[in-house]
């Protein structure tokens, strides 16, 4: 068997032109483009690119995005007042604050100040509360994207059993969930996980989120099964693997996301399709 490739890149290009027409749009019910502020405290080069990339997504659908530094010695004081201006802007639909923040910090500041209803990659108090009792919610912005994959590529969710392989509080437990209010009977494991093979090869549908390469071999994956790998791990050459041996299980998988060229190819665009639905969302 030789799996099907789930290509990030192919399915970015439909998200994009669907996001372009949310942003018309917007901009004609509101006469003015959906806004964006990205949050970052101190300069890391990885955050850079990544904002960089972040930037041009959405100035390439129609969302401004306003990129916010904090000075590298910025106290949580400090960070809660520049997040409270932002909630109270009213040209800025969406929040981003990028994290990891400096270990000097508090991560639990940005998680009880961010308004809930600008809070676009789902990591405010309220979202997590609303995604565990299943009310409208915005979620973490890599979980939206498998999500989009899955449903893009048609593979269905729905009385299957989905193993997800990590449990951190950005992909392994809110994708748990997420896949749960789909009706999918989940399992969660991590890398500590005694016998993991034994779990994984009962998975019609594998998500491995746990940030080991090569974790998965094709010995434990069911044959015919979906494959979504959301690791990004660099090598000493700083080439991109993802945590599945991707040669082996391409050849028992059903479906394959790749690493790179898959699911981050579309966490971007998720961000900025939670700016754009956020009005439609707070008014259920």
């Amino acid at each position: 068997m030789t799996a099907t490739i789930l290509d990030g890149r192919a399915i970015g290009q439909a998200v994009r032109d669907d996001l372009a027409r949310l942003a018309a749009e917007y901009r004609a019910a509101n006469g003015r483009p959906a806004g964006l502020a990205i949050v970052r405290a101190g300069w890391d080069a990885a955050s850079a690119v990544y904002t960089n990339a972040l930037v041009r997504a959405a100035d390439g659908v129609g969302v401004v995005a306003t990129v916010v530094t904090l000075a590298a010695d910025v106290d949580d004081t400090g960070l809660r007042g520049r997040i409270e201006a932002l909630n109270a802007d009213e040209m800025v639909q969406g929040i981003l604050v990028q994290l990891p923040l400096p270990p000097h910090l508090s991560q639990r500041v940005v998680a009880e100040t961010l308004d809930p209803r600008k809070d676009v990659d789902g990591i405010s108090l309220r979202s997590a509360g609303n995604l565990f009792l299943r009310l409208p919610s915005f979620v973490p912005s890599t979980c939206a994207a498998v999500l989009e994959m899955l449903d893009r590529a048609g593979i269905a969710v729905a009385g299957r059993r989905a193993v997800v392989v990590g449990a951190s509080n950005v992909v392994g437990k809110p994708l748990a969930f997420l896949l749960l209010h789909r009706d999918a009977t989940v399992t969660v494991c991590h890398i500590y996980t005694r016998d993991l093979a034994v779990w994984t090869r009962q998975a019609d549908i594998l998500l491995v989120a746990a940030g080991k390469p090569g974790l998965i071999t094709a010995e434990m994956v069911k044959p015919g099964a979906t494959v979504i790998d959301v690791g990004i791990n660099v090598r000493p050459d700083n080439t991109l693997v993802g945590d599945v041996d991707f040669d082996g299980v391409a050849a028992v998988a059903g479906a394959l996301s790749p690493v790179p060229g898959g699911v981050g190819q579309l966490t971007n665009l998720m961000l900025l399709k939670q700016t754009l639905l956020a009005p439609s969302l707070w008014s259920e």
